[in-house]
């Protein structure tokens, strides 16, 4: 059994057990998430739902693993003969998350 979902503006192939890294999600650490946007839902005997945009009565649930950043990256702005250089760094926030439960 898997599902489609969506979180962050992106779409993951998700099945029972699996681990996931999506966009920082507001929720502390060992917390069940439940997810509804469900765009389809595949069941042990082959059948297929595909929603509408969504999948009618179809969620997953998530235990929140970890929040942390990612590695830093270097931002380098630089204009010739200006004597302008900028250095800046990002760590962008994401959300370990394991799927508990697939429910449709």
């Amino acid at each position: 059994m898997y599902a489609i979902i969506t979180t962050g503006g992106k779409q993951y192939k998700v099945s029972e057990g699996s681990v996931l890294k999506v966009e920082k999600l507001e929720a502390e650490k060992g917390q069940d998430i439940v997810m509804d946007e469900v765009l389809m839902l595949k069941d042990e005997n082959g059948n297929i739902r595909i929603g509408n945009p969504t999948v009618e009565n179809a969620r997953v649930i998530f235990k929140v693993l970890d929040q942390a950043k990612e590695r830093k990256i270097m931002v380098y702005k630089y204009k010739r003969r200006k004597n302008y250089r900028k250095k800046q760094g990002h760590r962008q926030p994401y959300t370990m998350l394991r799927v508990e439960k697939i429910e449709g």
